[in-house]
């Protein structure tokens, strides 16, 4: 039987509005993970592991902060001749229509380009979402369904799965209803952002709906949610493949810091360095962590370049941090070359790059605000400065560059 070409299409335009300041200044899919990796080291790893090898990445919001990363393809054996990795830019269209407004509408900005690599499958992955899964497996199940499109899903608490795209499955695997985001979901099965299209399938719904037979003009398509998915479950084949391993939407900063407190359980559900299937990320040269006689480390992630003094409990560390002695760091993410300094504390927090909390200083509490069930994590952005003695309360922001005259005395 002669293999399908897939195409695979990362979507990695999002403006990440709901991780607040710490996506003001880059793009969402380049967010730290675990220390050392990126967003985007998850999707680009499971495709290289999954032998495929014509990798597309759209991007939008703050392409820069990404391209550093993204290195051409290198760290993931990308950088070939012939495929490998593409990045294609923020594509405005006509000068009426302004840029992409949703993943959907991505996709059609670039269907020329598309229509002219001449795929079978297209696998559309977006760039936010922590898990491992070889695509193969995907891949083998719609060409056994004889789908035009098969997502993969996942099993959600009921009272999370109004965030994402809702599920009624049949008895043969087949699709029978879809909601996008429904205020009362009728099914705790939710798409996971991981599907298999047909590509002539997709293509022509996609012409189609935006009314123009190919051209580049508007209506914009929005998200798929919005008409491209219904559309697809009304007149279409589509068929679910059911994930149970470890997947997390990391798109807001609660199930973010939630994520990496999962890397820290004595049997977390996720290993980056696997055997056969270890998470890739672009290189970079620092020396190894100092762990000085003060300091005090339980169940922490600490990377290269740090330099410890202090106290860190349930934490991840990224290249570069300093702990001065006295300080404590409980249950916290700090980014790179940031700065805790003697006597500060900071606790349900993470920290953007670069940041500098002085002394007697505190991020963040461990009592939560009245009726929390859930910890309020206290963020601040890249580039502050808190002064000696501020005080950040759980759940509190500090904005990118922030003045030391915020929060207040202790």
């Amino acid at each position: 039987m002669k293999q399908p070409r897939v195409l695979t299409l990362i979507l990695a335009g999002g403006a990440g509005g709901r991780m607040g300041v710490l996506t003001q200044v880059r793009a969402k899919p380049a967010l730290p993970y675990g220390g050392v990796y990126r967003l985007i080291d998850f999707p680009l790893s499971n495709c290289v592991h999954s032998g495929l090898g014509d990798v597309w990445v759209i991007e939008q919001f703050q392409p820069q902060s990404l391209n550093d990363h993204l290195a051409n393809g290198r760290p993931w054996d990308l950088d070939r001749t012939y495929g490998g990795l593409r990045l294609l830019p923020p594509h405005q269209g006509t000068p009426e229509g302004g840029f992409a407004e949703g993943n959907a509408d991505a996709i059609f900005r670039n269907i020329r380009q598309i229509r002219e690599f001449g795929p079978d499958l297209i696998l559309v992955l977006s760039a936010d979402h922590i898990y491992k899964l070889d695509y193969t497996h995907v891949v083998d199940a719609h060409l056994q369904y004889n789908a035009d499109v098969t997502m993969v899903v996942t099993h959600m608490p009921i009272a999370e799965a109004g965030r994402f795209g809702v599920v009624e499955l049949g008895d043969d695997g087949r699709v029978a209803g879809f909601e996008y985001k429904p205020d009362e979901p009728r099914s705790d099965v939710v798409t996971t952002e991981i599907f298999v299209y047909n590509a002539a399938k997709l293509l022509d719904t996609l012409d189609e709906l935006a009314g123009n037979g190919g051209g580049d003009s508007e209506p914009a398509l929005k998200d798929f949610g919005h008409e491209l998915l219904p559309r697809l479950v009304q007149d279409g084949r589509v068929y679910a493949y059911l994930f149970e391993g470890y997947w997390r939407d990391v798109g807001v900063v609660d199930s973010y810091w939630q994520s990496h407190m999962d890397l820290l359980e004595p049997t977390s559900p996720l290993s980056l360095d696997e055997p056969g299937w270890p998470i890739l990320t672009y290189g970079f040269h620092r020396r190894p962590a100092r762990i000085h006689a003060s300091a005090r480390i339980e169940n922490s992630l600490i990377s290269p370049g740090c330099e410890v003094h202090g106290h860190v409990v349930s934490s991840v560390l990224a290249p570069g941090v300093v702990v001065a002695e006295g300080a404590e760091i409980h249950h916290a993410i700090i980014f790179h070359d940031t700065v805790v300094e003697r006597g500060a504390r900071v606790e349900f927090a993470i920290l953007d790059r670069e940041v500098r909390i002085e002394a007697r200083a505190s991020v963040g509490s461990r009592e939560q605000p009245d009726g929390e069930h859930a910890p309020a994590i206290a963020v601040v952005g890249e580039r502050a400065h808190l002064a000696a003695g501020m005080r950040i309360p759980a759940g509190g922001v500090v904005e990118p560059g922030g003045s030391t005259e915020v929060g207040a005395k202790q």
